[in-house]
């Protein structure tokens, strides 16, 4: 006994044929609304690399929300506990749009009406930038309580800036978070 198949003749006048081309159009139809549905969200997502310390400290949107922010390091703030691996520090809200970033880290830290944030972070060592009117991007959430607890810190090289202000630090690039850590300059 021999087993064979034969593919079914179908009549391109047959309702099954006009069927199964209506499923193919209305399945590629949909992969492609996902598609683009993808790619605006993934846009609109991304534009923005970070918020800004007014928008989390003015907009009770964020409470609870993973937001990336950015700030300028108040240096008198900046508490570690060595034993314990605990970091607190305040950072203030940088204007958007600036000409000299300089000016603008010492004008944020300096002026006392610009917007403040208080940082938690925990379990990581304290970097060597992290330094009065150094540029701090943070990955984390705000409490109910008003603090920033960060699960990633990133310092930025203020020797990148112009010497507008000879008093800030000349050195490199300071990164360490959950999973992360390295020196570049």
């Amino acid at each position: 006994m021999t087993a064979t198949w034969e593919k079914p003749k179908i009549d391109a006048s047959s309702p099954a044929a006009g069927s199964n081309r209506w499923q193919f159009l209305a399945g590629g139809l949909i992969m492609l609304v996902a598609i683009g549905y993808l790619i605006l969200s993934g846009t609109a997502t991304g534009a923005r690399y970070f918020i800004t310390v007014s928008e989390v400290v003015n907009d009770p949107q964020y409470v609870g929300q993973t937001v990336r922010i950015s700030g300028a390091v108040v240096g008198e703030t900046i508490q570690y506990d060595e034993m314990n691996l605990i970091l607190d520090f305040t950072i203030a809200h940088i204007p958007e749009e600036f000409d000299d970033p300089a000016f603008a880290l010492y004008q944020a830290v300096n002026d006392p009406e610009v917007a403040r944030l208080p940082v938690h972070v925990s379990g990581q060592v304290k970097p060597d930038l992290l330094k009065h009117e150094a540029q701090a991007i943070l990955t984390g959430a705000i409490n109910e309580d008003g603090i920033f607890y960060a699960t990633e810190l990133l310092l930025k090289c203020p020797s990148r800036y112009e010497e507008s202000h000879p008093h800030q630090s000349q050195t490199g690039t300071s990164q360490t978070g959950t999973s992360q850590t390295g020196t570049e300059g």
